[in-house]
């Protein structure tokens, strides 16, 4: 038997090996693009680092060792420090806390309000989400830092600056699981003349509470690591007790030690916890739409 081949097939073919050629240039194209920066921006920070970043690679677990000598040298003395540092750690969850409080539910309004089908004022949506994207995209630190300026150091402009962030951080996520939701019981809500409240209360928030509860306990994770590092710049905390236990220099590295294990044991245990309560709404939910 002879094979007769489809001229038709043939061009079809011939199209998309020629479209797959282009695509793998252009990534190739890009790839190399992306490596140049990479090489060009690593050689300008290195000229303008005061230290070179090869000679001092050797030099990199010189701090951890010194923090490792130190502590152990007085390790009867840890407990201690992990008392006395103990308020200030339950400062951060506070922070932590209130900020994807506030964050969370300003995210579902704004969400909403971005939300095709769910909006209150429909031309208004692409305003909406270019609010989130900016509230995204600016990090909390460089926020801290501002409020820090206006209303002084403390637990107040963390809170403020986290909030800020997590705000547009959820309101992304829980827009998505918006587009996902369905309007049947909205449009029925709207025919019995329930306000833009009611119906969004009643009709949208029961079928997405689970993803919003889910989300915002990994974004709580997240936020504890963020009200800890923004001790750094003066916002409070026990990210203010590191810096300070680290820059007094030799004689306090125990007490960086003790803050070093308390905040790695109170990351793994809010983990643990939000992965648990995350994987229960996850299954519980599946669960009901499969019954």
């Amino acid at each position: 038997m002879t094979s007769t081949s489809d001229p038709k097939l043939d061009s079809i073919k011939f199209g998309y090996m020629g479209m797959v050629r282009q695509k793998r240039s252009y990534s190739l194209i890009l790839l190399i693009v992306f490596v140049a920066l990479l090489v060009s921006g690593f050689l300008t920070a290195e000229d303008r680092n005061a230290g070179g970043f090869i000679e001092g690679l050797p030099r990199i677990f010189d701090f951890p060792a010194s923090v490792l000598s130190e502590a152990s040298e007085k390790v009867t003395e840890l407990p201690g420090h992990m008392v006395r540092y103990f308020p200030a750690l339950i400062e951060t969850i506070n922070i932590a806390a209130a900020s994807t409080l506030m964050g969370a539910f300003l995210a579902m309004f704004l969400s909403m309000l971005s939300t095709r089908g769910m909006a209150l004022w429909p031309r208004m949506i692409p305003v909406f989400r270019r609010l989130m994207d900016t509230m995204r995209a600016m990090p909390e630190v460089v926020i801290a830092l501002v409020l820090i300026f206006v209303l002084g150091g403390g637990p107040v402009p963390a809170m403020i600056a986290i909030a800020f962030h997590t705000t547009g951080a959820l309101g992304k996520m829980f827009s998505e699981v918006n587009e996902n939701a369905s309007l049947k019981p909205v449009e029925g809500l709207k025919s019995v003349g329930a306000s833009w409240l009611q119906k969004m209360g009643l009709g949208v928030v029961p079928q997405v509470a689970p993803n919003y509860l889910s989300y915002a306990l990994m974004r709580f994770e997240i936020n504890i690591r963020a009200s800890a590092i923004l001790g750094f710049v003066g916002a409070g905390g026990i990210g203010y007790e590191l810096k300070n236990a680290i820059s007094w220099g030799q004689g306090r590295y125990d007490d960086a030690a003790a803050i070093f294990i308390l905040l790695f044991g109170t990351i793994v245990f809010f983990d643990q916890i939000s992965s648990y309560y995350r994987d229960r709404l996850a299954h519980g939910r599946d669960a009901e739409l499969l019954s």
